[in-house]
């Protein structure tokens, strides 16, 4: 199952801001949530606690379930590549991924939901599967009808974009629409996440 409880908690039992609106709370309680959040040690966590914990970042970063997440990494298993970097690139290439990183969406939450809703259209069809996975070419863009709800006035202003636009994307927030230029490659992808511990959890 996925995550659908208050995200900024998962941010705290992280030790890392997975969210842009995590990092304001995330420096008030940079520590764990719950009764005893102040006075858990993370550094006390063997190496079973360790590997978890990162398998679980990258599910919570990317909003997929532990099934999901499974599935990827059997994919990636089968991609000539190191396993870790095929597992999160196959997870960037997902829609909902994309249409976070072009910044027409403030997180992977507000993403997920515009596909779900039938918000995106891929190469001029709709299509309202997050998971839905691009290849280098695809163009995305925002359907007509959807273009005058505030979030997407706010995407066209670049409310939500980052400073530096992810080299494997060609963006026009105008237009709001983008193109999947290339498959990404694991040093250009900001994740904080350390793959090979997720490797070394599924290999066990």
């Amino acid at each position: 199952m996925r995550y659908t409880g208050p995200k900024v908690r998962l941010s705290r039992r992280a030790g890392v801001p997975l969210t842009r609106k995590a990092v304001r709370y995330f420096e008030q309680r940079p520590y764990p949530p719950g009764e005893h959040g102040r006075k858990t040690n993370r550094r006390n966590a063997g190496d079973y606690g360790l590997r978890l914990m990162e398998k679980q970042k990258l599910r919570w970063y990317y909003d997929v379930s532990e099934r999901q997440l499974r599935r990827y990494w059997d994919l990636a298993l089968r991609k000539p590549g190191a396993s870790g970097a095929e597992l999160v690139a196959l997870l960037e290439c997902r829609l909902a991924s994309l249409v976070l990183r072009a910044g027409l969406a403030p997180s992977i939450y507000a993403a997920r939901q515009y596909v779900n809703h039938g918000h995106i259209a891929v190469d001029g069809r709709k299509v309202d599967i997050p998971s839905y996975l691009l290849k280098p070419g695809q163009i995305v863009t925002v359907r007509e009808r959807s273009r005058r709800l505030q979030p997407f006035v706010a995407a066209a202003e670049r409310v939500y974009a980052d400073d530096r636009i992810a080299t494997y994307l060609t963006v026009d927030h105008g237009d709001l629409r983008f193109t999947l230029t290339r498959r990404p490659e694991r040093e250009e992808i900001v994740v904080p996440v350390d793959e090979q511990l997720v490797v070394e959890f599924y290999s066990r």
